[in-house]
């Protein structure tokens, strides 16, 4: 019978390890006019605000077994919600056997694991361009855990909280623990992808670019929506109301932002 994580190594006293994952997402629209941008702006506002924010931050505390500590919530003007809640360690219901293996994690239906004191955050962007007709919306979320569990674990549920078309996902283990004979460990579990991570589902939907650090502990994916339609990039009416030229040039605007957001820099005409 193959041993458990805990019988595979055992650790001096507690595991000291930081383990981070930011994982940023991004919602394109057109917007032809002031007041379709301020509308979508509005709509983003209401589907995202602190209250509902809290709500999947507090899931994701469930799905990596944390006390909620302390949560501090914020609803900006003119647009955009931040939340911040510090965790601490949670009572352990069930450990499963495949918390250190690269699976994707549950959704939050049950407590998995523990960890230490730690955090998770998220901010919200709403941003429009000046000229061109495209707003988009970014959140930013960091889950920074001490402790047996990685937040990869939270990443599946993450990924299905929010309509996203682009996503960028960091992974990095910080600083280091140590066996009980003193010998420190710099990573206590496997990791070659954060795809990995990922249900088959979601990645067939998505265009997947890996950029990783392994003697660094670094790891990096952003991903695309692979099929594109038009329909999912107007606010308030679809492209049956347009002529072939208008389609034409919205959808060469929509996906140049799609592109420039996903490889990180500008295509200059």
């Amino acid at each position: 019978m193959s041993k458990t994580h805990q019988e595979r190594i055992e650790l001096h006293e507690f595991n000291n390890l930081t383990k981070t994952l930011s994982f940023n997402m991004y919602d394109i629209c057109f917007t032809k006019t002031k007041e379709e941008r301020e509308a979508y702006i509005e709509y983003i506002d209401e589907q995202y605000n602190a209250d509902r924010l809290t709500e999947i931050l507090n899931n994701v505390a469930e799905i990596i077994g944390a006390h909620v500590l302390n949560i501090a919530k914020q609803d900006y003007v003119p647009q955009g919600a931040s939340v911040t809640i510090l965790v601490s360690e949670g009572p352990v219901v069930e450990v499963p056997t495949d918390s250190m293996e690269e699976t994707p994690g549950p959704l939050p239906d049950n407590v998995v694991t523990q960890l230490d004191k730690s955090h998770i955050t998220v901010h919200t962007y709403p941003e429009y361009h000046p000229y061109e007709g495209i707003s988009t919306f970014r959140a930013d979320i960091d889950v920074s855990t001490c402790g047996e569990i990685s937040p990869l674990k939270a990443l599946n549920y993450l990924i299905h909280s929010f309509d996203t078309d682009i996503m960028t996902m960091d992974y990095r283990v910080r600083g280091f623990t140590r066996d009980k004979n003193g010998k420190k460990l710099f990573i206590d579990h496997d990791i070659n992808s954060i795809q990995n991570y990922i249900t088959d589902d979601v990645r067939n939907q998505y265009q997947m670019i890996d950029v990783n650090v392994f003697q660094e502990h670094i790891f990096h994916t952003k991903c695309k929506l692979r099929n594109f339609d038009l329909n999912n990039y107007l606010f308030g009416y679809t492209k049956a109301k347009l002529s072939t030229e208008e389609q034409k040039e919205i959808t060469e605007k929509v996906q140049t932002e799609m592109d420039e957001i996903f490889y990180g820099k500008n295509f200059d005409s």
